[in-house]
């Protein structure tokens, strides 16, 4: 295949995609996919809009990545968003919101109520609505031989990527980076919410051989236990590598540790508030403490360097705010720095 013709140091384009990268996803070894979803209510909501406004940062990367320098010459393309995601998440926001709002009242045990249950139905089948167009996304660039990444939205789309990625190479392990387990089971009655995803994930794919959280730092006694009772899981919590790195224990050893855990094909699931707070300043749930950028860059080339493969990944829970375009622009660095990674390990012709 010819080159085609592009020129990383000069002007990037806006063409509306990824990195204004001039590629069609048939031409490229990895393709982005998007899914424009919020409605796991958080603190701050505003997650949908996080591709678009990926898309605009990630303008500003610089292509040189020193761990995997020729990687992007494989092709990372972009499959237009597709924005009806986008619209039934806004459409059943003030469903969401009713039974949120039943629950704060009720305490957790809800009243017998119509009009609660046809609002919560409605939701459900909206998360169902989703996880079926992403799984059939995913699905069909798979069978064509790509690298997927998903950019979300929150973590809640990650399900139907997960899926579709295990079922195409039998077995993985998923690298959770987040500030939470996401081990809740049917949260609020919200069956497939960002509370839920990895319990989902452990109860219906079992390709999903290890689940390895890192940096997660809030959980509920219930997700505790069910992460001590099932051997698929291995956690490095925020508190433990922290409480190890005063202790004198180098991030690189507890980078190998994280490494020994994990099979063959990784499939990285990047929450942005799993990072410390200056790395993630808006995202739907602030929680303290966290692992620093550097560090996960370091981690995900040392997983490649082991030998290891990044076979999917995805980005989520980014909140983009109109005046300060601080967490989009360290979003964009973070996708960019996934693609390579997914890249380096990947045998496919340079197109550029």
């Amino acid at each position: 295949m010819e080159r085609k013709k592009f020129d990383p140091n000069g002007a990037i384009p806006d063409n509306g995609n990824y990195f204004g990268i001039p590629l069609e996803p048939e031409d490229a070894a990895l393709v982005l996919i998007s899914a424009p979803w919020d409605l796991s209510l958080k603190v701050r909501n505003g997650s949908s809009y996080a591709p678009d406004a990926i898309i605009e940062a990630s303008r500003s990367v610089d292509f040189f990545e020193p761990m995997a320098p020729n990687s992007w010459r494989k092709g990372i393309a972009t499959v237009p968003i597709d924005y009806t995601i986008q619209d039934m998440s806004h459409r059943l926001r003030s469903d969401a919101e009713r039974i949120v709002k039943v629950y704060d009242k009720s305490g957790g045990t809800p009243f017998d109520s119509l009009v609660y249950e046809r609002s919560l139905r409605r939701v459900n089948d909206g998360f169902a609505a989703l996880n079926a167009n992403v799984y059939e996304q995913s699905k069909r660039w798979l069978q064509r031989g790509k690298i997927v990444g998903l950019v979300g939205g929150d973590q809640s789309v990650a399900y139907g990527h997960v899926r579709a990625v295990a079922e195409h190479y039998g077995s993985l392990g998923v690298l959770h980076i987040d500030s939470s387990c996401n081990l809740r089971a049917c949260h609020q009655g919200f069956e497939f919410s960002h509370a839920s995803i990895m319990y989902n994930i452990l109860r219906d794919v079992p390709q999903v051989e290890r689940l390895v959280g890192v940096g997660v730092r809030a959980f509920s006694p219930e997700e505790w236990e069910r992460a001590e009772s099932d051997p698929r899981i291995k956690l490095f919590t925020g508190q433990s590598i922290w409480s190890r790195h005063f202790e004198g224990v180098l991030w690189s050893t507890i980078v190998d540790e994280v490494i020994e855990s994990l099979p063959e094909n990784v499939y990285v699931s990047l929450d942005i508030n799993g990072l410390t707070i200056e790395c993630s300043p808006h995202t739907g749930m602030v929680v303290a403490g966290g692992i620093r950028f550097p560090e996960v860059v370091y981690l995900l080339g040392k997983i490649v360097d082991s030998g290891r493969r990044v076979v999917g990944f995805d980005l989520s829970e980014v909140v983009p705010d109109m005046d300060d375009k601080t967490g989009a622009a360290i979003a964009s660095r973070l996708l960019y720095n996934l693609c390579s990674m997914a890249l380096k390990n990947h045998d496919a012709p340079m197109v550029l």
